[in-house]
């Protein structure tokens, strides 16, 4: 009886940390990722004009 209350005392402790701090740990990760592609394909097509400009002179 002791192990069945520790399994699920244990299972319980996993998701609550699961989604208290793993979930939203890699979320925010995720959403950092995003944030710095996006500005380094703005800079990528910026580079890429001004290059492009500069050599039709």
């Amino acid at each position: 009886m002791g192990r069945v209350i520790m399994l699920v005392a244990g299972v319980a402790l996993a998701l609550f940390v699961l989604f208290t701090f793993i979930i939203p740990m890699v979320l925010g990760l995720l959403k950092i990722a995003l944030i710095i592609g996006v500005v380094a394909l703005l800079v990528f097509i910026v580079v890429t004009m001004v290059g492009k400009s500069s050599t039709s002179r």
